[in-house]
């Protein structure tokens, strides 16, 4: 079975909702010395990162996920959970003396979100190789260490493995050289309307130039859909409605999921992208980043459901 090695961030996600509105409280003239706290009722702390989110999806409809992070001392539940759901522990390199990366986020009734993110033993991703890792068809760099992104990216196009480039989280760490690096290294490159807005603002290349040195780009749009830009051409991917809408944390990392099963089984640009499309709708109607499940079985009648053929 083909395999995809995942380079991402394995984190810890502690999550509290404030129940009123964030702007309620903020004095837009005081934002100069802002000190201000949010009584926050309830909190969840729930297994996340990019790299355990996309692994979770993937594994959930059929794929084979490897993984590849750094975490902490403090990992033990996180490592029983993937043992659990069969993903592969080889690539998840721990650090003793670290604390898993943790992500602490607030979001209040608008669906607004502060967010603080402690990266721990991410820092040290650098450690981690592609080489050491087999039977690897394709790849993802996702947010990670700075050093580890570019470690990686580079690994994957000297081993000629094929390879999104995701950079999300990671944007600011990155000017428009080492954007242009990664986007000539890459085989495929996924982000978020405003994540691409910021890589066009660097580069100074818009989504068609961008596409001339990927075999395709993917944005995604939120309640817009996505599209593929790919061999001069674009695609539009609708948005699949979603049962209800509870929780937006963690779609693009579903989505990301489908486009690597999408690529991994050679399909078409526009059946991958509606693939990536039914599993962030799945994802959107359960809150948390992994509580979302659906069978290899069921995902697959839905989308028959959804779009009026067979991707098998």
């Amino acid at each position: 079975m083909t395999r995809a090695l995942i380079c991402g961030s394995m984190a810890f996600d502690n999550i509290m909702v404030f129940e009123d509105e964030f702007a309620n409280h903020i004095l837009p003239d005081q934002i100069h010395k802002l000190n201000i706290s949010f009584m926050v009722p309830t909190l969840s702390r729930v297994f996340g990162g990019v790299a355990g989110n996309i692994a979770y999806n993937l594994k959930m409809i059929g794929g084979e996920p490897v993984p590849m992070g750094t975490v902490g001392s403090d990992f033990e539940s996180y490592e029983e959970r993937l043992k659990e759901l069969g993903i592969s522990l080889e690539a998840i390199k721990v650090k003793q003396d670290q604390f898993t990366p943790q992500a602490y986020i607030t979001t209040d009734l608008k669906n607004n979100q502060i967010t603080a993110f402690h990266p721990g033993a991410m820092n040290f991703s650098h450690e981690n190789h592609v080489e050491d890792y087999k039977d690897i068809s394709i790849g993802l760099v996702g947010p990670d260490g700075r050093d580890g992104m570019i470690q990686h990216a580079q690994e994957f196009y000297d081993a000629g493995i094929p390879f999104i480039f995701d950079p999300g989280q990671a944007m600011p760490l990155f000017d428009g050289d080492d954007l242009r690096q990664f986007i000539e290294q890459a085989t495929w490159m996924a982000a978020n309307d405003y994540e691409y807005e910021m890589v066009h603002n660097r580069t100074g290349m818009d989504a068609k130039e961008i596409a001339t040195h990927l075999d395709a780009l993917f944005v995604t749009r939120g309640e817009n859909g996505s599209e593929v830009f790919t061999d001069g051409t674009s695609y539009h991917i609708p948005v699949v409605e979603a049962e209800k809408v509870v929780d937006p944390t963690g779609c693009g990392d579903a989505y990301r999921a489908g486009l690597l099963y999408g690529l991994m089984n050679n399909l078409d640009y526009q059946t991958i992208g509606r693939i990536a499309s039914l599993l962030g709708s799945i994802k959107i109607a359960t809150a948390g980043t992994q509580n979302h499940y659906v069978s290899r079985e069921d995902f697959h009648k839905r989308f028959v459901e959804e779009f009026g053929y067979s991707y098998d």
